[in-house]
């Protein structure tokens, strides 16, 4: 369990493009120039107040909450013809209970869908990040 000045590291496997994508909204939200190095791979936590960790629970918190959603607006078959050695893990962090939700929900959404857990986060993660930006945009 952690403090709750700290928040919890967890990982989604996502595609090369939707990683560069979540990359993109941490450098505007936080300046994290190097996302794929930013949290340390061997930490299972981050404090409260690290910028970049802050801007990942801010979005972890949104997609928590469009889960369902983001769900209905997931392209799930482009997502399937990535190529399995294609998926790149990013870590994110967020309160404690937001990972667990989130873990629940993307679990549950694999079982649904019959899919692998990369394929269901990526699809998703992109439908977030696509709605996102288009509701930046207006």
């Amino acid at each position: 369990m952690t403090r709750d000045d700290r928040y919890k590291l967890f990982g989604v496997y996502v595609s090369a493009d939707v990683f560069d994508s979540l990359a993109e909204v941490l450098y505007a939200e936080a300046g994290v120039v190097d996302y794929e190095a930013y949290f340390d791979a061997s930490a299972s936590t981050v404090p409260a107040g690290d910028p970049g960790a802050d801007a990942t629970a801010e979005l972890v918190s949104e997609l928590v909450a469009t889960f369902a959603d983001c769900y209905d607006a997931a392209d799930f078959e482009a997502a399937r013809r990535v190529d399995p050695d294609a998926f790149v893990l990013a870590q994110l962090a967020a309160d404690p209970r937001l990972v667990a939700d989130a873990r629940e929900r993307f679990q549950a959404a694999a079982t649904i869908r019959d899919a692998d857990l990369r394929t269901v986060q990526t699809a998703i993660v992109a439908a977030f990040l696509s709605r996102t930006a288009t509701f930046e945009e207006e």
